[in-house]
């Protein structure tokens, strides 16, 4: 079987970062499940001493012929 991917990248916000609109995230992934997508991997990235920055998830679906 073969598939496609998507990254989608959510901005963390606050002074220091890491806070992740949880409501906004929850309705990105109702979406992208309801187009067949499947999340595979979700991740944080650093902007040093620990703060979060950025959110980045993947997803992957089959590939259509």
């Amino acid at each position: 079987m073969q598939w496609e991917y998507k990254t989608v990248k959510l901005g963390a916000k606050g002074w220091l970062g890491g806070d992740l609109d949880v409501t906004e995230f929850t309705t990105m992934l109702n979406d992208l499940v309801r187009d067949r997508w499947e999340l595979v991997s979700a991740f944080d990235t650093n902007q040093g001493h620990g703060s979060t920055r950025d959110v980045v998830a993947v997803f992957k679906r089959p590939l259509e012929k």
